[in-house]
């Protein structure tokens, strides 16, 4: 069936690729972060956790911008593969957010001297985290395909509006949390040049492993699609 060549060229040809790649990114990125990058001058050697924690933050603004950019091809054109690649960057994305929160409360306990406080970043991330879970919850409220598919996807672009508000709260708001030492407004990072080096290939590393992920469930999601199209016909 021709619904099934995209993915199955995915599959086979590129998912493997993205495999390979993500595994030796992530086992470069971690001697180098374990390794070769200096600890940090103030916190020393909890620092490291940066290189998880940033990484797994990114991607989680990645995986939610993903589900957003489908949700409007779904609404555009009803195809059928914007959905898959939306409820499966949404799932990746739930996994990701929640890594950054954990890692974020094993990096904040040794630093602030708590596991969790209300403070804007850690409470913005929380509700996005929350949102997209409510994502994946409302999905599973309806059997209908069209019915299912269109009101996640008025949920996945109304809950992509949080995801400025989390990366800004810091400069927003009175917030606990450290200000940006890369993306700075109008300023060079404010980082060690191994440690920068590091984090690229990190964020590099997590953002293939995405990649690779996000094929796996999509072609898997497709199968199911095509499965119910076929029962329903």
């Amino acid at each position: 069936m021709t619904t099934t060549i995209f993915p199955r060229i995915l599959t086979v040809r590129i998912q493997p690729a993205l495999a390979v790649a993500s595994i030796v990114g992530a086992l470069v990125a971690t001697a180098m972060a374990l390794l070769w990058a200096p600890p940090d001058a103030n916190q020393g050697e909890v620092q490291r956790i940066m290189y998880v924690h940033v990484p797994s933050a990114w991607l989680a603004y990645l995986a939610f911008v993903v589900v957003f950019l489908a949700s409007v091809g779904w609404l555009w054109s009803r195809r059928p593969v914007f959905d898959a690649v939306a409820v499966a960057s949404a799932e990746i994305g739930v996994l990701f957010t929640g890594l950054a929160l954990v890692s974020g409360s094993i990096w904040a306990k040794p630093t602030w001297g708590v596991w969790w406080t209300w403070e804007p970043r850690l409470i913005t991330t929380a509700v996005m985290f929350v949102m997209y879970v409510g994502y994946l919850l409302l999905r599973s409220l309806s059997t209908d395909m069209d019915r299912r598919a269109t009101r996640a996807a008025v949920v996945g672009i109304v809950a992509v509006l949080n995801v400025p508000i989390v990366h800004l709260s810091v400069t927003w708001m009175n917030a606990l949390h450290q200000l940006p030492t890369v993306l700075r407004a109008g300023g060079a990072p404010a980082i060690d040049e191994r440690m920068l080096a590091t984090l690229i290939v990190g964020v590099v590393a997590f953002t293939l492993l995405y990649a690779w992920m996000l094929l796996a469930r999509v072609s898997i999601e497709r199968q199911r699609q095509e499965r119910v199209m076929r029962e329903q016909a």
